[in-house]
């Protein structure tokens, strides 16, 4: 059974950084790709982030472009995103998913319970 478990959430104060973690188990994720998502209070859940565990091949939000980094560890079966310059806009639950089968589905199948992130003004 795949797992996906978020850590490094916090409250931050604006133009700080956080580094979040999905420890991922119960597969082989060397084809799978990864994503980070958020989901603010009273908004629809965003894309933030994704990286194609194989080649490390990375895409980004526009509102994050810049300021975010997503990078795997294959030998700790991690993904991150480091954040930094953060913003109060970027206040949301962080979410990890896994798509076992993006390119030819464009959904992602697996997700975690998501860490908070609070960042103050």
């Amino acid at each position: 059974q795949v797992q996906l478990v978020e850590s490094g959430g916090g409250l931050v104060q604006a133009g700080g950084s956080l580094r979040l973690s999905c420890a991922a188990s119960g597969r082989t994720f060397s084809s799978y790709v990864m994503g980070w998502f958020r989901q603010a209070p009273g908004k629809e859940r965003e894309f933030v982030a994704a990286i194609t565990w194989s080649d490390g091949s990375a895409r980004y939000a526009d509102s994050v472009k810049g300021r975010f980094t997503i990078s795997r560890d294959n030998a700790k079966n991690t993904v991150y995103l480091q954040m930094n310059s953060l913003k109060p806009e970027d206040t949301a639950v962080y979410i990890c998913a896994a798509a076992a089968n993006y390119l030819q589905t464009g959904e992602y199948d697996y997700w975690g319970q998501g860490t908070q992130v609070t960042v103050s003004s």
